[in-house]
């Protein structure tokens, strides 16, 4: 029981929970007061630091996403310019290839060029030379049939330098025609 219902049954009238009794309201004002105090003193200190903790955790926090978040946004353009690089230096490998290729391409071209100016050429050279050989065999044994015809309608025999000047003569004669 309380202590306004001890005082009031030591009266020994009913209490009457209207009537405004100032040594009930004084002693709660005195407790309440006091133990505001004490809640002031000694409890809110420790609620109000709790909070700011927490509040400064999640600050933390926060600031921590946030520079997680740029680091993540930072990384993210670092690999996407290295990726264009590397993109880049796909295309320009790929450019030096074909590039390569093509000097290559055109060396061989320039090399079968050449080596086939040069078979020809040779060829050329092989023909002439056999023409000439050729012609001048036709020259020696014109020579020799005409010295031998010679020999046999003059009846006698024809030393070699007589039939050294007339091959030089049948051979200047030829060269002459245009043979």
């Amino acid at each position: 029981m309380s202590f306004a219902l001890l005082l009031a049954a030591a009266d020994g009238a009913a209490p009457d929970p209207m009537k405004l009794n100032l040594w009930v309201a004084g002693t709660a004002l005195v407790v309440f007061s006091i133990a505001f105090g004490i809640l002031y003193v000694k409890v809110w200190p420790i609620i109000t630091k709790g909070l700011d903790d927490r509040n400064d955790k999640i600050l933390g926090e926060i600031k921590g996403a946030e520079d997680a978040r740029a680091q993540a946004k930072e990384a993210l353009a670092e690999y996407e310019q290295s990726l264009a690089k590397a993109r880049e230096q796909a295309q320009q490998t790929i450019a030096e290839a074909k590039a390569e290729a093509q000097r290559l391409g055109d060396e061989m071209k320039a090399s079968n060029e050449r080596e086939l100016a040069e078979r020809m050429a040779r060829a050329k050279a092989d023909i002439e030379s056999a023409r000439k050989a050729a012609v001048a065999d036709i020259h020696a044994n014109a020579s020799e049939l005409a010295a031998a015809v010679a020999s046999r309608i003059l009846k006698r025999e024809i030393n070699s330098a007589d039939q050294a000047r007339l091959v030089a003569e049948a051979l200047g004669e030829l060269d002459g025609a245009g043979v």
